[in-house]
C-alpha cells in the first residue's frame, strides 16, 4: 500500500485533540498531537507519539517532562496554532502547575515525567508517568479530529 492509503485509513479513527507542552530554557514549547492514549493504572502512565523530525522531540527528551492538555471544542484555534497552521504571532496565556505550563481552559491537563521512550519508525513514543491531573469543573465537549477535519460531538 502507498503512504496516502495508510494515512486515509488511519484518518477513519476519530480521536481527541491535545496540545503537549513543556518549558525549555525559560520558554513554553508546545505541539498539537492526537496520537495520545492512556497505558497503565499502576503506575499511572500515558503515551504521546512525537515525530522524529518534530522540533518538540529533542525538547521533551531534554526536559524529561511534559503536560498533555486535552482540548475543548472551543479551542480549535489553539490546536491550529500549535500545529503551525496559523501565521499570526499570538500570545497564549499559560498557567503554571508544579513547573508545567498548562492551557487553563482545557478539559483536562495531565502532568507527566518521562518514564521511558522508544523510537518506533519515524516517531518516538514518550511514556509519561502521571504526577498530577487537573480537570475543568463544568463539563464541556471535546475537540475531535476525523478524516483530516475538526469535528464535534453530535447532540442527540
Amino acid at each position: 500500500m502507498d503512504d496516502r492509503t495508510f494515512r486515509n485509513a488511519m484518518g477513519k479513527f476519530a480521536t481527541g485533540v491535545t496540545v503537549v507542552t513543556t518549558e525549555f530554557q525559560g520558554e513554553v514549547k508546545g505541539m498539537t498531537a492526537n496520537a495520545f492514549m492512556s497505558v497503565s493504572l499502576n503506575p499511572k502512565l500515558v503515551v504521546v507519539s512525537i515525530g522524529e523530525k518534530a522540533r518538540m522531540n529533542p525538547i521533551v527528551k531534554q526536559t524529561g517532562k511534559f503536560a498533555v492538555n486535552i482540548l475543548a471544542r472551543e479551542q480549535e484555534d489553539l490546536s491550529r496554532l500549535f500545529a503551525g497552521q496559523l501565521k499570526e504571532d499570538r500570545k497564549v496565556d499559560f498557567q503554571w502547575v508544579n513547573g508545567h505550563p498548562i492551557l487553563p481552559d482545557a478539559l483536562a491537563n495531565i502532568l507527566c515525567n518521562v518514564h521511558s521512550s522508544y523510537v518506533a519508525g519515524d516517531h518516538t513514543l514518550y511514556f509519561g508517568e502521571v504526577t498530577d491531573i487537573l480537570m475543568k469543573d463544568e463539563a464541556g465537549d471535546p475537540l475531535l479530529f476525523f478524516e483530516g477535519k475538526y469535528r464535534s460531538v453530535a447532540k442527540e
